[in-house]
């Protein structure tokens, strides 16, 4: 059988939630199916820091170009 989801309740801006609406618009997702993605993704990054404190002090890495160089894209 399908895995058991339950709700969420999350207080926000409401700045936030108009950006976020306008990327669930975008990518053609409802609200709730992107911050269920969000979430999942959140916290397998916090599991794998450890702890908040950690998670917020590492570095995210420079996306990689196409040609696998890690130098920065000029815009």
């Amino acid at each position: 059988m399908g895995e058991w989801k339950i709700g969420l309740n999350l207080r926000i801006s409401v700045q936030r939630r108009v950006q976020l609406e306008e990327i669930a618009a975008r990518e053609r997702r409802t609200l709730g199916n992107l911050g269920y993605l969000l979430i999942e993704w959140a916290a397998d990054q916090l599991q794998a820091a450890g702890s908040t404190e950690k998670l917020l002090r590492r570095k995210v890495p420079a996306p990689r170009n196409p040609d696998g160089n890690y130098k920065r894209r000029a815009l």
